[in-house]
């Protein structure tokens, strides 16, 4: 078997060193030398984007949608969320390591097909959480693909985002009707209590890490304010 090649570290704000490996095709950051994430499974951050979308409510306001997505990761979340907004969109990319971004531009721009080089994508580097706390009524749908989900793995002050306090932040910055998405690493019954006492219709999924019916399965919160009815299908 290859033997792992090293291209990049960077260290966590707050938390232990991140970093870059190539193996044979494959592209997996590791933190601690835990895996964060992996270039063969980025099924599930995918289907975050694509699931938030479909259940935004109908864009009555000037422009197009306009999201927020924390954390960066390999890019797939903001290539997916690109791919199902129309052309008028924005999407706003907050990242805080960046190292991150320059992997992203640099070795594994490809992975994602050059979600940065899209000009409907801004990136802000920055702390996701001080990007929402800064922020009122402005965004059609927050998407939090940060650390491994409510149980933070890289960085403590990640907690704050799922704490009670981070869910009225993400209230106060999101447009009436609007949708918070979380991605998880594994269900967490506790962080779906949160979202219902914080006011947000709540709906949760399972999808596969990979894609396919077997393999690991990551859950995805969704967390919806009152506005604008819903879509068929989408959450009541």
């Amino acid at each position: 078997m290859l033997p792992w090649e090293i291209l990049g570290r960077a260290r966590a704000d707050g938390g232990g060193e991140l970093v870059l490996h190539h193996r044979d095709g494959e592209f997996v950051i590791r933190v601690g030398g835990r895996e964060l994430m992996s270039s063969r499974g980025s099924h599930s951050e995918e289907e975050l984007a694509r699931e938030a979308i479909a259940r935004l409510p109908p864009h009555g306001g000037a422009g197009g949608p306009r999201l927020l997505i924390g954390g960066l990761g390999m890019g797939f979340t903001t290539r997916a969320a690109l791919d199902a907004l129309p052309a008028c969109a924005e999407v706003v990319v907050a990242e805080i390591v960046p190292a991150v971004v320059l992997w992203n531009r640099g070795p594994i721009a490809h992975l994602a097909g050059r979600p940065l080089e899209d000009a409907r994508t801004r990136v802000e580097l920055a702390d996701v959480a001080r990007v929402i706390a800064g922020t009122r009524v402005r965004f059609d749908a927050i998407l939090l693909d940060v650390d491994n989900g409510p149980h933070g793995l890289t960085r403590k002050a990640n907690h704050l985002l799922y704490s009670e306090a981070g869910l009225a932040s993400a209230r106060r910055a999101l447009r009436p009707g609007g949708l918070l998405a979380v991605w998880s690493a594994s269900p967490d019954e506790a962080f779906a209590r949160r979202l219902r006492r914080a006011g947000y219709q709540t709906d949760t999924v399972a999808v596969a890490a990979r894609g396919g019916a077997g393999g690991p399965k990551h859950t995805i919160f969704f967390g919806r304010l009152p506005g604008p009815p819903p879509k068929p299908g989408a959450l009541t």
